[in-house]
């Protein structure tokens, strides 16, 4: 029995994979059929080949399976393209009699977004055999019971369904009774027995008989049951019901206790003998039936839950039985009128909380499911979202929606959306349900950095020195994160001829500029700059601006005299005629200042004058003019010494020697100006001579001085070193001494040849000479009339003088 059984099974797999492989895609579906009790893993289809896909777009688009419910009955394995069971399918417990029995699910694919749906069929395995709610039947049958009289006897019970279903029933051959067999409009098997022939109690009072209930599976299966007939006296009439059905309707919602239909059955009777009982037959062992019948009065009352959506309809054998054991048969029919009682289930099928803000419009968001156990307009759905928000709402296939993008995103004015799902249906009341979804919005860089200021200007003074900060500039960018970080960049134009980048530089992270060089207002007054920011997107994103460096003008120039003409070989010379009245214009002095403002206010003063009281100089015009009448007594060459100073802090100047000749005719001019000039000459000369004689003296003198001292101070120092160590000690002198004691003295050179023998205790020191030689060369100014003079050169000579200085130690090993 055991190998048919192994045999049988084998051959309905074999059965079931070739009706997998002659599965095909209908509109968009692909239908499996599969036994059920198939073990974990086992094939169920080929989902890559039949939808055309390939193994990678099933890796890279994230497939998964979205199924109705929490089981998950089967599983894709994504590397082979496969769907495979994931756990055993017990098809009674899936769908009970409902036939054929499937379950659908769907393909969800990401990026781009493809949804495919597949319908999985589970066929029936004959796993269980029928069995009789109970292990005997009694009947009690009087023997009056006419032939032909019926007796209802308890169905038995298939889970399975088709062909494995229950098929027959059988009775083992008797005298009295034959067996008949019905069929409900559900499709249930019911067997009845019919007395054929009379009953007389007298010879026979009991009977045993065994119902056999046989399946159509292979192998096939049965259950029995023992009938017990006990023979009863006379009765001669069976109850009958008033109706041969009874029809119902109540609404899932009713309350327990209500009435749903009452029964009534006759018995012609009288007596004892038409005391009726009424009772319902034909259920199943433990069966959940909701309600319950009066056994007297033949009320049928709710006493259980009712639900629509588990059982539309409910059919209830009932009979009338008399003291005597006949019994009468009819049929309820109750009808479960549905309620909307279910509010829709919103799920998210696939949703990854986030999109770019540059996605364009009718980008998909999310794909939702919405289901609704209701039938009819209870179980019909409307999904709405807000409507202040940039999304919508599209219809996919069964009971699925897109969330789809209506116009493009901006981070930067909104960075998230809650996004609240309303799902109402078109039941009365209507009810619903809502979900509530954050959608974060992804940056790009689609923003340039804008600057705080368009134009920026400072000030700096002139001189400055390099490295000096002249002002900080900040850009702001509205993205977030590497996107708005900004970076400062000098745009190296051309400033004065010169790239901008030789005058100035800008801090890349702080923005601050700084100085290279030291400015001249002199030179560039103002300098325009431009400054880049850009930020750290990719591509990079930048904006400009302009910086105005204004340059303050510093007193830093002397005033320069333009006239008279200041030259070493030649004096101008002016001439005032001893006639000249009080105010005579001598000449003017002339001076520019190439500062600008106040710093290049002049005045004029007469700083010396062989005669003050000849002569005076204009404050601002710098004209000088005799204050009295020129005498006789007057010297003939007037020196004046005219000082130029500006108006800056602090002010700087300039002086300008004139040279006055006070007479009434040129040649007596000339030759007064002659003589002064070969004495100033002779002068000139000697007050060289001296100044150069005590600066030799002052030098040698110092000379000597250091250098007697730093020999003092060095024996001193030898002396102590040998005073303090145990060892003796080779003194060490440097083959270069150099002077630095002095005011830029002549260097000293020592060379020294030490020449030693292991067995001496004498060093013998070669000293070599050191020269220096000065060269000082003279140009004494010269002087003369209205001709140029030529200039004479003196040189003086000096011979080397050789320094020599011995040193001698003896050293000791």
């Amino acid at each position: 029995m055991d190998i048919l059984k192994t045999r049988d099974i084998l051959v309905l797999w074999i059965f079931s994979i070739l009706l997998l492989c002659f599965a095909t895609a209908v509109s968009g579906q692909i239908r499996y059929s599969i036994p059920e009790e198939m073990r974990k893993g086992l094939f169920v289809g080929d989902v890559a080949k039949d939808l055309g896909l390939d193994l990678a777009r099933l890796v890279t688009g994230r497939a998964r399976l979205v199924i109705d419910g929490d089981n998950q009955y089967v599983a894709l394995d994504r590397n082979k393209g496969h769907v495979v069971v994931n756990e055993i399918i017990d098809r009674e417990k899936l769908c009970a009699k409902k036939s054929p029995c499937s379950f659908s699910l769907e393909i969800v694919l990401e990026d781009p977004l493809e949804l495919f749906s597949i319908t999985v069929e589970i066929q029936d395995v004959n796993d269980h055999a029928p069995a009789f709610p109970r292990k005997e039947i009694n009947l009690e049958i009087s023997e009056s019971t006419p032939t032909g009289t019926i007796f209802l006897l308890d169905s038995a019970a298939d889970p399975d369904v088709g062909v494995n279903a229950l098929q027959s029933y059988t009775l083992i051959a008797n005298d009295h009774f034959v067996l008949k067999q019905h069929t409900r409009t559900d499709g249930n098997k019911y067997a009845e027995i019919m007395l054929q022939t009379a009953l007389d109690r007298e010879m026979k009072s009991e009977y045993t008989l065994v119902l056999t209930a046989v399946d159509g599976g292979q192998p096939q299966k049965s259950g029995t049951v023992k009938i017990h007939i006990s023979v009863l006296d006379a009765n001669d009439n069976a109850p009958v019901f008033t109706q041969p059905l009874y029809k119902a309707s109540v609404l899932e919602n009713v309350s327990r206790g209500a009435v749903v239909v009452v029964v009534s059955a006759e018995d012609a009777d009288q007596g004892y003998n038409s005391n009726i009982t009424y009772s319902f037959t034909h259920l199943e062992e433990n069966s959940p039936c909701p309600f319950e019948i009066n056994s007297h009065t033949g009320e049928v009352k709710m006493t259980g839950n009712i639900d629509y959506e588990i059982s539309p309809i409910y059919e209830i054998n009932i009979q009338a039985k008399d003291p005597w054991g006949l019994v009468g048969s009819s049929k309820i029919v109750v009808e479960i009128g549905d309620v909307n009682d279910n509010s829709p289930v919103i799920t998210m099928a696939s949703f990854s909380g986030r999109i770019s803000e540059d996605s364009p419009p009718g980008t998909v968001v999310a794909l939702i499911s919405v289901q609704d156990k209701d039938s009819g307009k209870n179980g019909q759905v409307n999904l709405n979202i807000d409507k202040n928000i940039p999304f919508k709402i599209k219809s996919s296939l069964r009971n699925y929606y897109s969330l789809v993008t209506e116009q493009y995103l901006d981070r930067e004015i909104r960075d998230k959306y809650n996004i609240t799902l309303s799902a109402i249906d078109m039941g009365f009341p209507a009810l619903s349900s809502t979900k509530t979804v954050v959608l974060n919005i992804i940056d790009i860089n689609d923003n340039a950095p804008a600057f705080s200021q368009g134009v920026y200007s400072t000030q700096i003074m002139e001189n400055n020195s390099p490295g000096v900060s002249l002002l900080q500039i900040h850009a702001k960018d509205a993205d977030k994160g590497q996107n708005a970080r900004i970076s400062y960049f000098l745009v190296d134009d051309e400033v004065n001829g010169n790239p901008a980048s030789m005058y100035f530089s800008v801090n890349t992270e702080s923005g601050i500029i700084q100085t290279l060089r030291s400015l001249d207002y002199e030179q560039v007054k103002d300098y325009k700059i431009r400054i880049k920011a850009q930020d750290g997107g990719s591509p990079p994103i930048s904006s400009n601006t302009t910086v105005m460096v204004h340059v303050l003008d510093q007193n830093d120039n002397p005033p320069q005299v333009l006239y008279p003409v200041q030259t070493g070989g030649s004096v101008v010379y002016e001439m005032v005629p001893r006639s000249a009245d009080v105010g005579y214009l001598v000449t003017k002095v002339v001076a520019v200042d190439v500062d600008s403002g106040q710093n290049a206010w002049l005045s004029y003063k007469l700083q010396k004058a062989t005669d003050r009281a000849l002569f005076e100089v204009g404050l601002q015009n710098g004209e000088i003019r005799t204050i009295r009448q020129v005498s006789d007594k007057d010297p003939v060459k007037q020196i004046l010494t005219v000082i130029v100073e500006d108006n800056g802090q602090p002010s700087r100047s300039a002086t300008v020697t004139v040279t006055v000749g006070v007479a009434d005719s040129f040649p007596e001019a000339l030759s007064e100006m002659s003589d002064f000039a070969q004495d100033k000459e002779y002068d000139d000369n000697l007050t060289f001579y001296l100044v150069l004689a005590l600066a030799v003296v002052s030098f040698l003198f110092i000379t000597c001085v250091v250098v007697i001292i730093s020999v003092k101070i060095y024996r001193w120092r030898q002396s102590r070193i040998l005073y303090h160590s145990n060892l003796p000690v080779i003194p060490y002198y440097p083959p270069r001494y150099s002077d630095t004691l002095g005011t830029g003295t002549l260097q000293h050179v020592y060379n020294y040849e030490v020449c030693r023998t292991t067995d001496s205790r004498k060093s013998d020191c070669k000293f070599g000479r050191a020269g220096s030689q000065n060269v000082l060369i003279m140009d004494p100014s010269c002087t003369g009339t209205m001709q140029r003079l030529q200039s004479e050169k003196s040189i003086l000579d000096e011979p080397d003088s050789p320094l020599e200085v011995s040193h001698c130690h003896c050293c000791m090993y």
